[in-house]
């Protein structure tokens, strides 16, 4: 996917690392586009901070029917859904024309699904670039969670079957990589359970700090809104916020009749459509989430799936909100229960934390301002960006 313009985690994430870098070193982009963005305003954006930038249309990256008959056929085939679905032989043909033409240092690959392509180009009698991984999360162990848990039968048996050659697909490229870089201490871990000599480093999510910030423009707390926010696209965000509304919401607005609840993502399924009421809204996507979180009185992370660190954190403590999260969304993320953020993992004592922070606003302001203290010193992305780029020259020096 495009790193910019940012609208989604995923997207932050890369868009973050790449703008910092930029500042120092000359990046050229060369990405799949799916349906779901806009080509040309992709390539504006990114052309801001890269050298250059090519981005190919990416005909089996569609939903809908196309998408189904894509998994249908990934059932019999060795190859896993997620590489079939940028499986493109026109991707390759730019990779050789680009990399054939200018030496790289390094080639930064986004994920592992790409990872059958061929990287390790330059132009001739020039030294081939290292080959360095992103893992936003092991996207294979969290395809294992969508088979313990899946909302269907047939997704479970489905991810089951998907899972095992995603991770021979993931292991294979990360074993090959002069390195990868992680979201989280937990990632990494995991990664080394099953690649013990594979060089990592954790380069954390992070958040644009001056961007995400309290501002006197922005609306006060009104003390009865409850606020979610994430591409509403993912397995995660369905299952957390479906959680929430059924088995969290009732709770908190028996004790808090005039709560609201605004659930804020792109392209949300019918199934969520459908939990939209009185007191619950869901805004699509908006192109400003400030006045939101400003407006809050606290912001939950429901999230039962996932991996990585979330994004969605970072930002809402940015802001200054304060957070009631469970163990999963927080993980990764080096915050003190209690004082910067609450934790919470049973629906019970969810709802007692999101009820407290309505009931006492001085509670609320006072962790929000410790969040907040917290982004500033270990969440911009400027200092992320400085620990990649000393990864990068490790591998380098080590490599050479």
């Amino acid at each position: 996917m495009p790193a910019s313009p940012p609208r989604f985690g995923a997207q932050a994430r890369m868009h973050g690392l790449m703008t910092q870098l930029a500042r120092r070193h000359d990046l050229t982009a060369v990405t799949l586009v799916d349906d779901a963005f806009d080509i040309d305003e992709c390539q504006r954006a990114m052309q801001t901070y890269c050298r250059d930038v090519v981005l190919v249309r990416n005909p089996l990256g569609r939903d809908g029917l196309a998408k189904r008959l894509l998994q249908l056929r990934s059932l019999v085939s060795p190859s896993s859904f997620d590489r079939l679905r940028v499986a493109l032989p026109e991707l390759q043909r730019v990779l050789d024309k680009v990399l054939r033409a200018t030496r790289f240092d390094i080639v930064n690959l986004e994920f592992p699904y790409l990872g059958h392509c061929l990287f390790r180009q330059a132009p001739a009698g020039e030294m081939p670039p290292r080959l360095i991984v992103d893992s936003h999360e092991i996207a294979y162990d969290l395809a294992r969670q969508f088979a313990a848990t899946g909302a269907s039968l047939g997704r479970r048996l489905y991810a089951g079957a998907n899972w095992r050659k995603l991770r021979c697909e993931e292991l294979a490229i990360y074993g090959q990589a002069d390195g990868v870089y992680l979201c989280s201490s937990d990632d990494e871990a995991r990664l080394r359970q099953d690649l013990p000599h594979v060089r990592t480093a954790v380069i954390p999510n992070a958040a644009d700090i001056d961007f995400y910030q309290p501002r006197r423009t922005d609306p006060k707390p009104d003390g009865r809104t409850v606020v979610y926010f994430g591409l509403l696209a993912t397995v995660p965000n369905i299952d957390a916020v479906t959680h929430f509304i059924q088995d969290v919401w009732p709770l908190i607005a028996a004790r808090h009749p005039d709560a609201r609840c605004k659930i804020i993502g792109g392209r949300p399924p019918p199934s969520l459509l459908a939990l939209a009421g009185a007191q619950i809204e869901l805004t699509g996507f908006v192109p400003d989430l400030r006045p939101h979180l400003a407006e809050a009185a606290a912001v939950v992370v429901p999230l039962r799936l996932g991996g990585g660190t979330r994004l969605k954190i970072v930002e809402a403590m940015a802001m200054g909100k304060a957070i009631v999260s469970t163990s999963l969304g927080a993980e990764g993320i080096e915050a003190v229960p209690g004082r910067d953020i609450l934790i919470e993992n049973e629906p019970v004592a969810f709802a007692g934390a999101v009820s407290r922070l309505l009931a006492e606003p001085e509670l609320a302001t006072r962790i929000g301002h410790a969040a907040r203290q917290v982004a500033v010193e270990k969440y911009a992305w400027s200092a992320a960006a400085r620990a990649l780029e000393e990864f990068y020259l490790e591998i380098l020096e080590t490599t050479a």
